[in-house]
């Protein structure tokens, strides 16, 4: 008897995944939407029969091939229900498949909120933690360490809950679970009371920021800054707890897309965007105005100081314009410096090679997360950018090796969301519970349904 009559669930063919930016992409044999566990159970039985692997995907946000495949691939976007507000614990309970924009407009009508966001809210919950999604903010761990119990579907069909009291090693595996331990079906994070963020942006020097490092650190709870390369500007973001409710008016976007000063649509599009996209379209042919350029929208959308005050998931959160190349490192704290002063001194030393603005510099706590980049350790994450004008690539491989390689000199960890070269080698010398990691991974998927290209790299 063919398969069909097994199965109830239906998949589709002919579907093209692509991530946000597009850069990368796959064509699944066949797309899942599930609407229930039962559905998922079927999905990957019917996986198991046909020796198919399975990839599971939320928002497909990620800047690298990690959720790609050519086999199965469930979209979770159907589960998406919030299962239980506990108000007690101040606890939220979700299925994996929920966008956390959704989550937070939820929360915030029972006075809730998450402690710390990442700058996109269109992932979903399974995928935050799948791939150690994380903010700023020294007290703050990553987005992981607010999660306190989540359920896993395995492939055998098992459903195991997991905490730090139940199925606690798989637990510490499942916080960061690159998508391939099982399906995430729920996870229950911890929140606190709702919250206003009072943002201040102004310019400094790179010199007065590293030299005050500790005290920048000790003056806003969630500290950023970030660097125009080929320049000594800086843009330093305070974001803190304030009592004053705001207004959520336009906001000072000051990150991997351009920003937006709070004047009006013409700074806002007129000047970041479309200036922004038609001046680094022309610099792919003349590299050397890329400098200028940093420069001169420094000067333009940077050089005074913003305010703005708003719900805390208003501020975290920004709109990411432009389809770009990423890389995102988090090393020692102590070692930043040091770090970001090569990188500058390497762009000085080669004409030839240039940097997007900006490099963004966040901070995170250390956690006890087996494949967290901060595992152990406070640090600093350094994220660097070459946007894509119009869909362009532009030539970033010297600036990419350059970067990676100072990155691993001062011992550095990629975010596993991001495109990085490292291979199982490098990840044996970075996470001590790396071992403890495989293991877990070996005993829940021993046939290796849930691998793909990228995960392979990692494993093998």
């Amino acid at each position: 008897i063919s398969w069909i009559w097994f199965f109830q669930v239906h998949g589709q063919g002919g579907v093209r995944f692509q991530n946000w930016a597009k850069t990368y992409g796959s064509c699944p044999e066949l797309y899942f939407q599930p609407t229930s566990v039962e559905e998922v159970r079927e999905i990957l039985e019917m996986a198991r029969q046909r020796g198919k692997r399975v990839k599971v995907v939320g928002g497909g946000h990620s800047p690298s091939d990690i959720a790609c495949t050519d086999d199965f691939m469930i979209q979770m976007g159907k589960m998406n229900r919030i299962l239980k507000v506990d108000k007690e614990k101040q606890q939220v309970t979700v299925e994996g498949g929920i966008f956390l924009s959704d989550l937070n407009v939820e929360l915030s009508k029972h006075g809730l909120a998450l402690a710390n966001l990442g700058a996109v809210s269109e992932v979903a919950a399974a995928g935050v933690i799948g791939t150690g999604t994380h903010n700023t903010g020294i007290k703050h761990g990553i987005l992981p360490t607010q999660v306190v119990a989540l359920s896993l579907l395995t492939a055998s069909g098992d459903v195991l809950e997991c905490s730090e009291s139940i199925n606690s090693d798989i637990f510490q595996a499942a916080r960061l679970h690159l998508g391939c331990l099982g399906v995430v079906l729920t996870v229950t994070f911890q929140c606190v009371p709702q919250f206003h963020l009072h943002e201040v942006a102004f310019p400094s020097t790179l010199t007065e920021v590293l030299d005050h490092l500790e005290d920048h650190l000790k003056r806003s709870q969630y500290f950023r800054f970030l660097w125009f390369p080929h320049s000594e500007n800086v843009s330093v973001i305070y974001q803190d707890p304030t009592n004053k409710a705001g207004a959520a008016g336009p906001q000072q976007e000051g990150r991997r897309g351009p920003p937006s000063s709070s004047a009006s649509w013409f700074w806002d599009y007129a000047v970041g965007y479309y200036l922004l996209e038609f001046l680094l379209w022309i610099s792919t042919f003349v590299p050397s105005l890329v400098c200028w350029i940093n420069r001169f929208f420094f000067w333009l959308l940077f050089s005074s100081r913003v305010e703005n005050v708003a719900v805390s998931y208003k501020i975290f959160n920004y709109e990411c314009r432009f389809k770009q190349h990423v890389q995102d490192w988090a090393i020692p704290i102590e070692k930043t410096k040091e770090a970001l002063l090569e990188l500058k001194a390497a762009l000085e030393n080669n004409p030839k090679m240039v940097a997007h603005y900006p490099v963004e510099v966040r901070f995170a706590r250390g956690d006890g997360i087996w494949l967290s980049p901060c595992f152990q350790r406070d640090s600093c994450y350094m994220n660097i950018i070459m946007y894509r004008p119009y869909g362009k690539n532009v030539p970033r491989l010297n600036y990419w090796l350059t970067y990676e390689g100072i990155m691993k000199k001062y011992g550095g960890r990629p975010h596993w969301a991001k495109a990085h070269s490292c291979t199982r080698k490098d990840f044996e010398k970075m996470y001590p519970a790396f071992p403890k990691f495989c293991s877990v991974r070996e005993k829940l998927d021993p046939t290796g349904m849930f691998l793909n290209t990228y995960l392979e790299k990692v494993f093998y």
